[in-house]
């Protein structure tokens, strides 16, 4: 979320890639007393301060009480393809993969991206991120305290990126056969986006979060999928039609912030989403988040221009009238936010200022 600023050092890029593989989980799966089970190279959501790996969100236990309902069985699905997307910034920024042929606690770099890529369960069929309500794993950091099952949206999505950037990696070593599978891979699962999360009778041109629970328009997700052209044909043009009406009705947008669900899609008058913790209107149920308005300015930027400079004008107001540099009455950047005050939550989050502006600066390149 925050390499593509061009504020992080290739050195410091590193050493989290390091810190990240000296955390992924051995070639056995834990089973811990929660219930929940860390599979064979499992990737940590997040790390502790001692360097302990914690592999599900909702804790800083790294002990056997880590994960379980409401926060997965499985460890979370994203993280094993940001761990990719970490090698791949570096390769970019370099030119040289070399880096990949380092051995982290006995284990090439190279061949530890590799098995983080296999780690997820998947649909054989189709290539998508599948998950079950015995075995669920949360796809994606930002809905990780949303209940969903079945085929994952946006954690397909990064699968089918991570695809690519893994293809990028192994071609830098000369492995062709290998980053032509990944392509290959990446090129199967392509047409199945719009034929499993699309269902143009219900909910237009959105795409669903999931397919089993978690059938909402996942807004996050269409823009996600429009920004890195999954979409295509008549599935685009009605995927950004849709998110042009949200705009004009007010169902997604609130100071250049997007909301997870449309207003006018919410699962029950007391959430967004169909099965969720989280009471409406606050944080991953209702609240707004400037982390994917950088998404949603770069779709907008050439077929809705003043839609795209309305979208920045609001964020960047909003970022300067809340200014944390302040004082101590001011908190923005913040995770999210919304009409009401309580809906604020996380001031000063990096990822709602990194994300954008890295989306922005390469719009302006």
């Amino acid at each position: 979320m925050t390499l593509g600023t061009g504020f992080v050092t290739i050195e410091e890029a590193m050493n989290h890639l390091r810190l990240v593989a000296q955390g992924q989980n051995g070639p056995v799966e834990r089973r811990l007393a929660s219930g929940a089970v860390v599979p064979a190279f499992a990737i940590p959501d997040h790390t502790l301060f001692n360097g302990a790996a914690v592999y599900f969100p909702g804790t800083y236990s790294s002990g056997e009480d880590q994960g379980g309902e409401p926060w997965g069985l499985r460890p979370p699905v994203n993280n094993h393809f940001d761990f990719i997307l970490i090698a791949r910034h570096i390769l970019r920024e370099t030119g040289n993969g070399e880096f990949l042929r380092q051995s982290v606690n006995g284990m090439l770099l190279i061949d530890r991206l590799r098995a983080a890529f296999q780690a997820p369960e998947i649909d054989p069929a189709t290539g998508l991120v599948y998950t079950s309500a015995e075995r669920r794993a949360v796809g994606f950091i930002f809905c990780d305290s949303i209940y969903m099952t079945g085929h994952l949206h946006f954690a397909s999505l990064l699968r089918w990126r991570a695809a690519h950037q893994l293809a990028e990696l192994e071609r830098s070593l000369g492995e062709e056969e290998r980053a032509q599978a990944l392509e290959a891979e990446a090129g199967r699962m392509a047409p199945h986006f719009a034929a499993t999360f699309g269902e143009p009778g219900r909910i237009g041109g959105w795409m669903m979060g999931a397919t089993e629970v978690g059938r909402q328009p996942d807004v996050w997700g269409t823009i996600f999928s429009l920004y890195q052209g999954i979409l295509s044909g008549e599935a685009a043009q009605a995927a950004r039609a849709t998110l042009v009406q949200a705009l004009e009705e007010g169902t997604i947008l609130y100071e250049g912030a997007v909301r997870h669900v449309p207003t006018n899609f919410n699962a029950s008058a007391t959430s967004a989403w169909e099965r969720t913790p989280t009471p409406i209107n606050r944080y991953q149920n209702g609240a707004y988040w400037h982390t994917p308005s950088g998404w949603l300015i770069a779709v907008l930027a050439e077929s809705h221009p003043e839609w795209a400079a309305k979208i920045f004008q609001s964020m960047i107001a909003h970022f300067r009238r809340e200014d944390f540099r302040k004082g101590d009455d001011f908190h923005a950047p913040w995770e999210c936010f919304g009409p009401e005050p309580e809906a604020s939550n996380n001031p000063v989050f990096l990822a709602t200022a990194t994300l954008p502006y890295e989306v922005l600066r390469q719009l302006r390149a």
